[in-house]
């Protein structure tokens, strides 16, 4: 067995792209073997910012001999037929084996393949890995590039090393040459490297100042930043991708501390971290939990001088873009930001729902109805109002014009800037939250309020004119704007039905869906139900919280309380793992199985039998209950004495139906669920003492009837037909 090197050199690629080439290399690599059939071993991809390298281990020598067997026409069959099959595999006709074939002689063509020296499969499997690497953006160079048939790469190739064992695998990609040498640091080593092979490459290039693991390197700049931080009593402020990003950019890290002016502290501390990090990939750091004037660079040399070179010329890079950001902290806080929420009328939200001061003025109606209605708590309208109207008027704020990412956050420093309420200020800042499933989720009721408002808005809106999100489209966000709403609900334990959102377009002026125009929101509250639906089902599945005991519960219908909800959903996912939930579980699908065979349809169904009525008419009839309960007391009077196992189920039914029902009603999910246990043992022995399909028809019904008690019972708590086991 022997290992392999393949070495792509290159001019810098960015780091962005590395982690994503690495896979593809090794993808690629596998594919292009596989097709010759050759297994590889252990494969390690590296990347360095001009290089991606792969060793294989353990690659034999030669492929293993292949048979291919191809089936040709039956014994007789045409000439042109036989031709045409003799040209296609290479062979004359007595070349050619007869074999039985359902009982017909048909001719075989069996070609043996031998096996193929693995440096000759090498040697066209890197040009095509060449041609076929999916850069996200890649480019020609050179005179070839006049032609679109040139060779691309994401920048311009300017070598290969590629060696199987010792020996070099010759072949050409783009117009580079493959051979034994490669480049070392680009400032630390001058002149060309020899490689042996894949035993000394990693050695050679260490060598030569370039550390060609870019796990090793990642581990480099984490540690040194630390470390760097500690020497100056400060605390690094951590930043994984920040390490992934400098070791992208480093063949030789070398982290480096340095301090930029006090003054430059008086802009908020997010601002000077996000300055530092996109515009210059600079560490942060901090003394006591706040902001230290220190930062922490990467250099891909070791300087002479220690790197006071590097730290002053980065120092004074950071500070061009420190006082940029502290120019727009100034001339922002100039303006207040009811003045810069008037500008929202020119910015458009969508060419069907109008501007976003249109959207500011739906969320302020909304926060204030939500919070004088009572359904977020403890909220004070007129902070919920005045924290919506301005929510979202630093969007033409000069620094979220430069830092989109800050948005909400900067409403709410200028917010305190100008004295505005505590609560309206923290409102501004969070009301986007959360927005993902790690992400903290608001408690403070007014910022509650305005982040509800906003999302709840949006998702209405968006529904009203018909744009759902399809397959892995979702362009508004729509769901993560309710996964924002039903994690509010529950972190808070907010009691808003969602039912609620159909109040629709009569609604009075003032509430939140005043207005509404197109199909309404009446129309469009179907879909949205479902669309709230399927996230619960995403977000709690995070949880552990099985999907079909969700279903199970929807399908009751009516329950729209997303707290009420979720608590039944847990009290039956509890039940269900449990011993009299799994044998009650399998007691509910025999009798339902059988009232399903049987066609019975309970007592509406026995009623609509008898043509006295139309059913559907029946349910919003009035006098439908005094029919069913005069078809009940029919029932009950048994024309025969029932079995003990019978009657025990009668007892049963008697006892825990209501019990479920009223525990229910009191929310009570786990005394609903206590009632329903007690049911497990009846119905147990009624199937196994009793015949519910007798002879006789009086039998037949009357146990029929009381499988359907028990189905009711069953779905006082959820419809487990929808549960799975």
């Amino acid at each position: 067995m022997t290992d392999f090197l393949l070495e792509l050199r290159s001019e810098e690629i960015p780091a962005r792209m590395q982690a994503g080439a690495r896979a593809d290399l090794e993808k690629l690599f596998r594919k292009e073997l596989a097709a010759a059939g050759v297994q590889a071993g252990a494969i390690t991809v590296w990347s360095t910012p001009r290089r991606l390298a792969l060793i294989a281990r353990d690659l034999p020598q030669a492929t293993q001999p292949v048979q291919e067997e191809t089936k040709g026409p039956a014994l007789g069959a045409p000439a042109q037929a036989m031709d045409g099959f003799l040209r296609k595999v290479g062979l004359t006709q007595d070349q050619l084996e007869v074999r039985d074939l359902k009982g017909k002689q048909t001719y075989f063509a069996v070609i043996e393949k031998p096996g193929r020296a693995v440096a000759d499969v090498l040697a066209e499997a890197i040009p095509a890995i060449v041609r076929a690497f999916p850069w996200p953006k890649s480019m020609r160079w050179g005179t070839a590039s006049i032609s679109t048939e040139s060779a691309r790469w994401v920048r311009p190739l300017s070598g290969i090393v590629a060696i199987f064992g010792e020996d070099l695998v010759a072949c050409e990609a783009g117009g580079v040459q493959s051979g034994y040498a490669t480049l070392g640091h680009r400032f630390h080593h001058a002149g060309e490297i020899t490689i042996g092979g894949a035993h000394d490459y990693a050695d050679k290039l260490r060598a030569c100042h370039v550390i060609v693991d870019h796990e090793e390197r990642q581990a480099i700049v984490r540690d040194g930043a630390r470390a760097a931080a500690k020497a100056a009593g400060l605390t690094l402020v951590e930043d994984e991708g920040l390490v992934v990003e400098n070791a992208g950019l480093t063949e030789w890290p070398v982290p480096l501390l340095g301090r930029f002016e006090e003054a430059f502290l008086e802009v908020p501390p997010e601002v000077i971290q996000l300055t530092a990090r996109v515009n210059q990939k600079y560490f942060v750091c901090e003394a006591d939990g706040k902001l230290a004037n220190a930062f922490i660079c990467t250099a891909n040399i070791e300087a002479s001088d220690g790197g006071e070179a590097i730290v002053a010329g980065n120092r004074k890079v950071l500070a061009a873009r420190l006082s940029d950001a502290r120019f727009f902290w100034d001339t922002d806080r100039k303006t207040t930001l009811a003045d810069q929420a008037k500008k929202l009328e020119r910015i458009t939200f969508h060419e069907k729902l109008g501007t976003v001061a249109d959207k500011v003025e739906r969320v302020a109606k909304l926060a204030e109805w939500l919070a004088t209605e009572g359904i977020v708590p403890n909220c004070d309208p007129a902070l919920a109002r005045q924290a919506a109207e301005l929510c979202k008027a630093d969007l033409v704020t000069e620094m979220v014009g430069e830092f989109p990412e800050l948005q909400g956050l900067m409403g709410g420093y200028y917010a305190r800037a100008e004295g505005l309420p505590d609560a309206v200020a923290d409102a501004i800042r969070d009301h986007y939250k959360p927005v993902g499933q790690s992400d903290e989720v608001p408690t403070a009721p007014v910022t509650v309020a305005v982040s509800l408002a906003d999302k709840l808005d949006t998702l209405i809106r968006f529904f009203d004119i018909g744009h759902l999100p399809s397959g892995s489209k979702d362009p508004f966000a729509l769901r993560r704007a309710a996964l924002g709403v039903l994690s509010t609900l529950q972190m808070n334990g907010i009691r808003m039905p969602l039912n609620l959102l159909s109040v629709g377009a009569e609604a009075p002026a003032g509430t939140f869906a005043s207005g509404l125009y197109g199909r309404g929101i009446s129309a469009a509250l179907p879909e949205l139900l479902d669309f709230f639906a399927d996230r619960l089902k995403v977000q709690q599945r995070e949880a552990g919280v099985r999907h079909d005991l969700i279903d199970a519960v929807f399908a009751l219908g009516g329950e729209d309380d997303l707290v009420r909800l979720l608590a039944r959903v847990r009290a039956l996912q509890a039940f269900i793992g449990t011993e009299e939930g799994k044998n009650l579980l399998a007691g509910y699908k025999r009798a339902a199985n059988i009232l399903k065979k049987e066609d019975w349809h309970g007592v509406q169904g026995e009623i609509s039998q008898t043509g006295e009525e139309d059913p559907l008419a029946m349910v919003d009839d009035p006098d439908l209950a005094p029919v069913i309960a005069a078809k009940m007391a029919e029932r009950q009077a048994l024309s025969y004495t029932p079995e003990p196992a019978e009657q025990s189920l009668m007892d049963a039914l008697a006892t825990a139906a209501p019990k479920a029902e009223q525990a229910v009603g009191a929310e009570d999910f786990a005394g609903a669920m206590a009632a329903l246990a007690s049911l497990r043992a009846p119905i147990d022995a009624f199937f196994d003492d009793v015949t519910v399909n007798d002879a006789d028809p009086a039998k037949r019904q009357a146990r029929l009837g009381l499988l359907d008690q028990f189905r009711a019972a069953v779905h006082n708590v959820a419809d487990f037909s929808r549960i799975e086991g």
